[in-house]
This record gives structure tokens, sequence and C-alpha cells, in this order.
């Protein structure tokens, strides 16, 4: 069985939609439900915003929208962490370690795949 490349970008797109609702879940949750130290917690916000990334990427979306996306989304979850009990939310160092992930994602996309895989055709 051959799997087309829409096919492929569909799921993607539809594991992105994913990934955004995992982010939003671990990031909008109160913070008394959330455990009180997690290590590496600037590496996870670069991981997941760097995977949100790639997925639109490979979704089919040009470099500069998925970028564009994944950075706003991280900043409107920032905006959004000011009204959940117990999270800080607005953190600047969050933002820019979720701006780095995308943009690493973005930039490795470029390098690591052909081509042909990331220009959109209609």
């Amino acid at each position: 069985m051959r799997v087309s490349l829409r096919h492929l970008r569909r799921l993607c797109l539809a594991l992105a939609v994913v990934s955004a609702a995992v982010i939003a879940w671990g990031s909008l949750t109160p913070g008394a439900d959330m455990p009180q130290e997690l290590p590496w917690d600037k590496f996870n916000h670069f991981i997941a915003y760097a995977g949100l990334a790639a997925l639109l990427r490979l979704g089919g979306l040009r470099a500069v929208t998925a970028l564009g996306l994944a950075i706003g989304y991280g900043l409107l979850v920032e905006g959004l962490q000011l009204g959940v009990p117990g999270r800080s939310g607005a953190d600047g160092a969050d933002a820019l370690a979720n701006a780095l992930g995308a943009l690493a994602a973005v930039a490795a996309c470029r390098w690591l795949l052909p081509r042909r895989f990331l220009v959109a055709h209609g």
C-alpha cells in the first residue's frame, strides 16, 4: 500500500492539532494539579513547540506560516495562563524557549527534508 504525499500532509496537520491540544492541556492545567518541580522546564517548552512547528511544516504550510502559527500559539497560551490559578503566565523565558524550538524545527525541516516534500502543490 502506497501512501500519497497529500495523505501524509493531512496526517501531519491532524497530529499538529493533537499536539496543540496537548500543549494547551499541559499549559492551562491549574498549578495545584501540576507537579511542583518540573525538571528541564525550558527544554520541555523547546521540544513541544519544535514538534508543533515541525508538524505544521510537514503538513505543507510554508516555513514562515508554520513558524508564525507556532510562535503565535505559544504567545496565546502564555497569555491565557494569566487566568489559570497557580500558573504564572506571560513568562518571557517560556515564550523564548517556545519560539526557539519552533525556529529550530523549521530550520531543521529546511535542511534535512527533500525539497519536494516541503513544496506545496495545490
